[in-house]
């Protein structure tokens, strides 16, 4: 046991078996970690914890008159806000521990941006005022997309789309206007990798196109012998992630770029590994045509951001003139928003939305830009590709990476050959992560690695963080090997509900709460 100054013990380290110290207790709470059921479980139907005047009698309600109770639980204030805060102890998040997930970035968000996010003039405007009162607010978007299109090296940038795969709909539907402007409508067809995103043949298919899939070669890149043969003059677009989803730089694509041009289709490039390239890369001079950015992944505004995301689209000139409206113009330190199809808007493919609607990510990602600087953006990315370097040199011993060969970019990528005879697989690894603290890696992803476990440290995470989750992952892999099998199939031990049959709830999922009706008394 480690003691703490006044002898009190603080943490076991060397506990045997995990049954040895789950004991079951009679409320279902672990020590101060308490139970709590669904909140209408609770059955305070009768309560509430605001007193709210009788309304007043109306005789023109009609058929809008309510004849059975709404059916809201009723709590009062102190029991409303402990089953929240309970609730908010059984996640894990970010503020909590590292949070390996590959592909997802989930970095640390900087109190500053939030502050700003909260400012006066940002925090409380409304999408129908007039221009002439939020002209701050306006300025910011411009400076905003200013940046990004300096870090991009592209000409023009779309501000209005939510999220990444509504930045892929956003540059596949101006790929498809620059293709009917120009009477090659024909082109149905969009080439993307077998590693891609799910997203993008998603998109692709959503805007009408056929989609066909790129081969890989045995190193984790684009085939370009296989990619040269599929292109033609059916071809509207390519879809490359760059750096890929195995976490891996496509060093032909330059040269993806120049087949893809002279085959007379556009190139897409899924920008949400970003992260790993920003301030190092800029995409436009790759060649590339269009690319969304996850302001969430590479400037580090929540996973959401309590409300719309946002996935601006850069542009390259090609493409400029198609960009959906509104975006921002200035003139004579005036800002304002064009928002009809004409003039210079006159082939903008229409609108992504009503509004922009995320101001908050916004001022979020840009408070970000103005505090890192260009030699601290650029330092993002060097860091992020070293955590992940750092990760898979210190695991490479006991696990097997799925391209060892050379180093990896922002997330490590293993397979799941080094499981062989331990009778455990990627999903009981996973879970006995849980046991340990951290949230698993993003697991039998991408779909080309076998029980794939993609690990994406992000740049945010310290040597001595990084040291203790090596630690943990070393620890289980040699208890796998060591063939502690029932450690692994009974995981996670110390979680709130145990191991779910996820099987189960993926084909018979209760999305709704129904009461369950009480037992009747021996006496009825």
């Amino acid at each position: 046991m480690s003691m703490n100054n006044v002898g009190r013990p603080t943490r076991p380290e060397a506990a045997g078996d995990a049954n040895d110290y789950v004991h079951p207790t009679l409320t279902g709470a672990r020590g101060l970690l308490q139970d709590e059921a669904l909140i209408f479980e609770l059955n305070a139907w009768d309560k509430t914890g605001v007193d709210l005047p009788e309304a007043p009698a109306a005789d023109d309600l009609g058929d809008l008159v309510r004849t059975s109770a709404i059916g809201l639980p009723g709590l009062s204030e102190p029991e409303a806000v402990r089953h929240y805060v309970r609730l908010s102890q059984k996640n894990h998040a970010i503020d909590l521990a590292l949070y390996p997930l590959g592909s997802c970035t989930m970095k640390h968000n900087p109190r500053l941006n939030e502050k700003m996010a909260r400012l006066p003039g940002f925090s409380d405007i409304h999408p129908l005022q007039p221009q002439s009162t939020v002209q701050g607010a306006i300025e910011l978007m411009d400076r905003l997309a200013h940046w990004l299109k300096t870090l991009t090296g592209m000409p023009a940038v779309a501000l209005s789309p939510k999220a990444g795969a509504h930045g892929e709909l956003c540059g596949l539907l101006a790929i498809r206007a620059a293709h009917e402007a120009a009477g090659n409508g024909h082109r149905k067809t969009v080439l993307a990798p077998t590693s891609a995103h799910g997203t993008n043949p998603a998109t692709a298919a959503f805007c009408g196109y056929t989609v066909v899939e790129i081969a890989q070669t045995d190193d984790g890149r684009v085939d370009l012998a296989d990619l040269e043969a599929k292109l033609g003059d059916h071809v509207a677009a390519i879809m490359v992630t760059n750096p890929n989803t195995c976490g891996l730089f496509e060093r032909d694509v330059v040269e993806i770029a120049r087949l893809t041009h002279a085959a007379g289709a556009y190139f897409y490039c899924d920008g949400a590994n970003f992260n790993a390239i920003v301030g190092r890369v800029r995409p436009g001079d790759l060649g590339v045509d269009a690319m969304h950015i996850n302001l969430h992944k590479t400037f580090s505004t929540p996973h959401g951001g309590g409300g719309p995301g946002a996935g601006p689209v850069v542009l390259s000139a090609a493409l400029a003139p198609f960009a959906p409206t509104p975006w921002v113009v200035s003139h004579e330190h005036t800002f304002k928003l064009v928002e009809e199809a004409k003039g210079p808007a006159a082939q903008a493919f229409g609108r992504m939305s009503a509004f922009h609607g995320q101001m908050g990510m916004f001022v979020r990602a840009y408070a970000y830009m103005l505090s890192h600087g260009a030699d601290g953006l650029k330092q993002v990315a060097e860091d992020a590709v070293l955590n992940a370097n750092y990760i898979k040199a210190r695991l490479s011993d006991l696990m097997s990476p799925a391209f060892p060969n050379g180093p990896c970019m922002h997330e490590a990528l293993f397979d799941d050959a080094w499981l062989e005879g331990t009778g455990v697989t990627t999903l009981d690894f996973a879970k006995a992560m849980i046991d340990e603290g951290f949230h698993p890696m993003t697991m039998y992803f991408p779909l080309v690695v076998h029980g794939a476990m993609l690990i994406e440290p992000t740049e945010t995470e310290s040597k001595q963080e990084l040291d203790r989750f090596v630690t943990a992952l070393r620890a289980l892999a040699g208890a796998a090997k060591g063939g502690d099998v029932e450690r692994f199939k009974g995981a996670p031990y110390h979680a709130p509900l145990k191991r779910l049959d996820e099987t189960q709830a993926a084909r018979k999922p209760r999305l709704r709460w129904k009461p369950v009706a009480p037992a009747p008394l021996a006496a009825e």
